[in-house]
């Protein structure tokens, strides 16, 4: 009777361990490994698992220093309109129709320094980047927003508003 208590116990915990890795039972006898499980529970009709370094907060601008005035934006890398090549950043703050970014080294999650406001934590000067005109969507919740996010495709935010564009 013991033995039969540990079995389903050890049973019980197996399966949970499974479900919370988000793999179901069909997959685990199928033994078709995490990424099998995914590709098999989406054409199954489940939500396929969020990727993890998709980034929303990501714009590309032009660097070519204050005298250039072609204002070039992006959410994927190219050539601003003056030909030279746009520099990463990320978002760290939307005001208005004005994005805040951070131009440090690529794959920086850093946010403004709380010290002072024109600095990244980071220690870069933040960039300021009008979005007006640019063709991208991007979250501005109510003037102000800190959701970061940026697309070239209408959307919704990580807050649940309807991405904007800049007339």
């Amino acid at each position: 009777m013991i033995s039969t208590r540990v079995g389903c116990w050890w049973l019980a915990t197996i399966l949970l361990a499974l479900l919370v890795s988000g793999c179901g039972p069909c997959c685990w006898m199928q033994k078709c490994g995490t990424e099998g499980c995914r590709t098999h529970m989406s054409q199954q009709g489940a939500a396929p698992a969020a990727a993890a370094d998709v980034r929303t907060d990501v714009l590309y601008s032009c660097n070519c220093g204050p005298d250039c005035h072609c204002n070039s934006v992006s959410t994927t890398p190219g050539n601003c309109a003056c030909g030279k090549p746009l520099a990463w950043g990320h978002l760290v703050r939307v005001e208005g129709d004005e994005a805040l970014l951070c131009t440090c080294k690529e794959g920086c999650k850093c946010q403004i320094d709380p010290q002072d406001k024109t600095r990244c934590g980071c220690g870069n000067p933040i960039k300021r980047v009008s979005l007006k005109d640019s063709g991208l969507y991007f979250c501005n919740c109510k003037g102000a927003c800190g959701c970061n996010t940026v697309s070239a495709q209408p959307g919704t935010c990580r807050c649940g508003m309807p991405l904007k564009t800049a007339p």
